[in-house]
């Protein structure tokens, strides 16, 4: 019996030694043997499929040497996509797992929206919330401001970032646009003369949970901000709370492009030359806090954490220099006919966006998956990862993905609908379907192009059927007479009718409120011009 216990003493001093050996070489790590897997979520606004070098090798350029280094570690997805082509939509959808016309967020809300996404809708945040996580958000959330349609009161924990896209508010130095947008002391009289993109009453607010910390903010420090809030929470919550996480993370580098800090000794109202070095600086700056967040990462936790790199919806072509390349997706037919073929269109260039996934030791490295996904399905393929069942009480439209990313399974969706965001009828409509390497359009449309081009809305019927195996710009559909278009358009037909009668029964659609009242939108402080205000040194992590 002595033995025995002695030798049950000296095992458990055996394995206490090892274990401190491991935290002693490794710094802080966790034991991850028994533990949900943690969730990094990062969002890119406005990225083209072809801003990721990866996507580009002919080019030899060295813009994302971070997201190359996760892709060769883990997976790269070709044929992922946005659930929308323009932001409120597309983040509602990623979050709720439905399409707009189930969760009513169909186009964008403003700065002055009193509401936001339905509070009837269920987000994967709150989800993972009530099974144990820590959930925390940093960046553009665009999903309502006041009261329950906050972050904090979606599902987060903590939340640092902006309310919206970070060009709806002027700031003292402001980032990249075109036309360019006036800072926030600019006179009256001049702001009324700038184009109609501009919002330049009200200062862009820094918010951390629920209140405002700095109005205007500083879009030239943000990137570090946020690098320092994720690395610490990355930290807290492995280390101090012992608690798996959800870190999303919504970057708008992209949105309005930066150039790298000016030098001490530089006005700061210079600006740097308007060509594509602002917007290649702005993607190597996001590409450094993907890098800062990965590395925080794979100290802490590597094995146990996944990492999902991906895009809102693809370039803002109106921005010209300062928009990114869609690649190969350049809807010809359309521009052909005039406008543009990116952001708020269902050409390809609007909603296939980069896409990489990493967890060391579960996504076999340095692969490439073509299964056709979309963005909805972060929210069923996260719950799967954490044993968590969502609500029964609602259909879903995204689909669990996990066997892509582990097992290499190459089976997505059978059929994939793209919402009309802005450019061709009436918002949220399905009128685009996608089955294997078909694409059809029962309306087209365009945005505005670098240059202000705009495409006249047409209706058609049969649809325009494009086979994107052998003809990815989209430049000349399928001739109606042929078997193989017939066939197509058969099954689409059929499955289009079945999901729009699907989403017309389903008791679980929301509605969103998209009404504006000016008192709606964040000031902190209304007796000052552009609500001027700086709370920072209040900022208390997370």
């Amino acid at each position: 019996m002595a033995e025995s216990i002695t030798f049950l003493l000296l095992t458990g001093m055996l394995l206490c030694g090892l274990l401190l050996h491991t935290v002693s070489q490794h710094g802080a790590r966790v034991d991850n043997s028994s533990k949900k897997p943690n969730f990094i979520i990062i969002l890119a606004d406005d990225i083209g499929w072809g801003d990721l070098d990866i996507n580009k090798p002919e080019d030899k350029t060295n813009s994302t040497p971070y997201l190359n280094l996760m892709a060769e570690q883990g997976l790269k997805l070709t044929d992922f996509h946005s659930p929308a082509s323009t932001c409120s939509p597309s983040r509602a959808a990623i979050l709720t797992g439905r399409y707009g016309l189930r969760n009513g967020v169909t186009h964008n809300f403003a700065v002055g929206s009193v509401a936001g996404l339905p509070v009837s809708e269920v987000t994967f945040p709150q989800l993972l919330q009530e099974a144990g996580y820590y959930t925390a958000m940093i960046g553009k959330w665009h999903l309502g401001h006041n009261g329950p349609y906050g972050p904090t009161n979606r599902g987060f924990d903590y939340y640092l970032g902006i309310p919206y896209s970070n060009d709806m508010g002027c700031t003292d130095v402001s980032g990249y646009n075109l036309p360019q947008c006036p800072p926030c002391d600019t006179p009256r009289s001049q702001v009324f003369r700038s184009h109609e993109g501009c919002y330049s009453k009200i200062g862009l607010p820094l918010i951390e949970n629920s209140s405002i910390v700095e109005q205007p903010l500083n879009l030239w420090t943000l990137t570090e901000q946020y690098k320092a809030t994720a690395t610490r929470i990355i930290r807290n919550a492995s280390v101090a709370r012992q608690q798996p996480y959800l870190l999303y993370i919504a970057l708008a580098h992209m949105h309005v492009p930066l150039a790298p800090t000016l030098p001490p000794d530089v006005p700061a109202t210079t600006h740097h030359p308007s060509d594509g070095r602002v917007y290649s600086a702005s993607l190597r700056e996001m590409d450094s806090l993907v890098g800062a967040i990965k590395m925080a990462s794979d100290d802490i936790d590597e094995k146990n954490t996944l990492i999902w790199f991906t895009g809102d919806n693809g370039p803002w072509e109106q921005k010209c220099q300062y928009a990114g390349s869609v690649g190969p997706f350049l809807g010809k037919w359309q521009t052909s006919r005039g406008g543009g073929s990116a952001k708020r269109t269902t050409w390809e260039g609007g909603h296939r966006v980069p896409t990489v996934a990493y967890w060391p030791g579960r996504i076999p490295p340095n692969t490439t998956n073509p299964a056709l996904l979309s963005g909805m399905d972060i929210f069923t393929t996260l719950l799967s990862l954490a044993g968590v069942t969502p609500p029964s009480d609602r259909r879903y439209d995204g689909i669990d993905a996990s066997k892509v990313l582990l097992h290499g399974e190459q089976i997505g969706h059978e059929f994939l609908f793209h919402p009309n965001s802005g450019a061709a009828g009436v918002f949220g409509d399905l009128q685009t379907v996608r089955t294997g390497k078909y694409k059809a359009y029962y309306i087209t449309g365009a945005a505005e192009s670098c240059g202000g081009a705009t495409g006249r809305q047409l209706l058609h019927d049969p649809p325009l059927i494009f086979d994107l195996e052998h003809d990815q710009a989209e430049e000349t559909p399928l001739e109606v007479r042929t078997p193989e278009y017939q066939a197509v358009a058969k099954r689409i037909a059929r499955r289009r009718e079945e999901l729009l009668w699907d989403i017309a029964t389903d008791n679980s659609v929301s509605t969103a409120d998209y009404s504006t009242d000016e008192s709606a939108a964040p000031c902190c402080n209304a007796r000052q011009a552009a609500c001027r205000c700086n709370l920072q040194g209040q900022l208390d992590g997370n």
